[in-house]
């Protein structure tokens, strides 16, 4: 059994895809960009400002999901450009200090809405 995961602390999905799924103990949150809830808009700013906002949107997800990142066991990164690459884990390594996930990071042509970053997560229900 399914269950759909929506929140409105985090961007609504841009497309046809639910914001998170809950399945078999697990949570699976659809990738994240650096969209503010509050207006539907994509932040301005640097990869640093715009990696914070991701972080910040799929906590709000997991928090709806009855989880949270301490619970993420995967995720994977989408970097406009892998030259951001120190900027963007300094920021992560603040949301995951203590026994990180495991990760891919990967540097992609382009993201939805021309953003910088793009996170998407699995995590433990």
């Amino acid at each position: 059994m399914k269950e759909v995961i929506t929140t409105k602390d985090a961007p609504k999905a841009i497309g046809p895809y639910s914001q998170a799924t809950k399945a078999n103990g697990f949570v699976f949150v659809s990738g994240q960009v650096a969209i503010d809830p509050a207006n539907q808009q994509v932040i301005n700013g640097d990869i640093a400002e715009q990696t914070e906002r991701v972080l910040e949107n799929l906590s709000a997800i997991l928090k709806a999901a009855g989880s949270g990142l301490e619970k993420v066991v995967r995720s994977t990164v989408f970097l406009k450009d892998m030259g951001d690459f120190i900027a963007m884990n300094e920021v992560y390594g603040k949301y995951f200090s203590s026994a990180p996930p495991a990760r891919s990071t990967v540097e992609v042509a382009r993201l939805p809405k021309d953003v910088l970053v793009e996170i998407d997560v699995i995590a433990l229900g």
